[in-house]
């Protein structure tokens, strides 16, 4: 299939095939993961690969119950992770070099540190989508992830500086599945030239009049359009309150005073 083809193809599988993904299309899709852009050359992730039926069990509850991800014969978790990189630093001195080295300080993994390890978790999961896609692989994103810090970092020993980011459900789509695309937003309110352009009330009232379309008003619905229904079923919902307060927890543990474990 023609590279163009394959995005637009693309959705994101709910619904697998029973069959068990094959080593060698695994392979393949980890070896994307790491042969995607990063920054430095330092491949600053971690991928675990997830196949035990009662760590995906517990995925299921912790990611806002959501059965589905039991069922897809293998999950990835993209860990940002600085980790790795830090721990080589203190193993050949770096701390010591810094603190004498003129106009060079030591300091421990922050929040920059963070965000640009996401990148590259970010990133080279993508790789891991399209690569699985080109295979019959569908995939599903869990943001929910991002929830309950604590128990995840527990469940799979993350270290300090090594935070996971998301989850990828991967499975075979089955034989007679039909797609279902999603209309995204017309480029014109997503892509701008040069500046940033913020949108006029008339313009968002445009962007959003498909999507408010599906709006329907009822005796049981307090809301009275899209974004109203749209925010309590999402934005303000109990699980964006759990991934607020998780991410919270995550960044503050990330960068409290330096700590071997966990």
């Amino acid at each position: 299939m023609d590279i163009s083809e394959l995005f637009k193809e693309r959705v994101s599988l709910r619904s697998y095939d029973e069959r068990m993904i094959e080593e060698k299309d695994l392979d393949q899709i980890l070896e994307a993961a790491m042969l995607a852009p990063t920054a430095g050359n330092q491949q600053l992730y971690s991928i675990i690969v997830i196949k035990n039926q009662e760590t995906k069990d517990k995925l299921a509850r912790s990611c806002d119950n959501q059965p589905f991800i039991a069922k897809a014969p293998v999950l990835l978790l993209f860990a940002a992770d600085q980790q790795k990189w830090f721990d080589y630093y203190k193993l050949k001195g770096c701390r010591e070099f810094a603190e004498r080295e003129e106009g060079l300080s030591w300091q421990e993994p922050n929040e920059g540190d963070l965000l640009l390890s996401i990148e590259d978790a970010m990133i080279a999961a993508q790789n891991a989508v399209m690569m699985a896609e080109a295979l019959g692989i569908g995939s599903c994103y869990i943001g929910d992830i991002l929830e309950q810090y604590e128990y995840h970092r527990e469940l799979f020993n993350l270290p300090q500086h090594a935070v996971p980011v998301a989850l990828l459900c991967l499975g075979y789509y089955k034989a007679d599945y039909k797609r279902v695309h999603r209309k995204r937003f017309e480029r014109g309110y997503v892509v701008y030239e040069e500046t940033y352009k913020k949108l006029t009330d008339s313009e968002l009232e445009e962007m959003f009049a498909q999507r408010a379309e599906s709006f329907v008003k009822g005796p049981a619905n307090t809301a009275e359009n899209f974004a109203q229904a749209f925010y309590k079923r999402k934005t303000g919902a109990a699980f964006s309150k759990e991934m607020a307060r998780s991410v919270k927890a995550m960044l503050a543990a990330y960068a409290a005073p330096e700590k071997d474990e966990i």
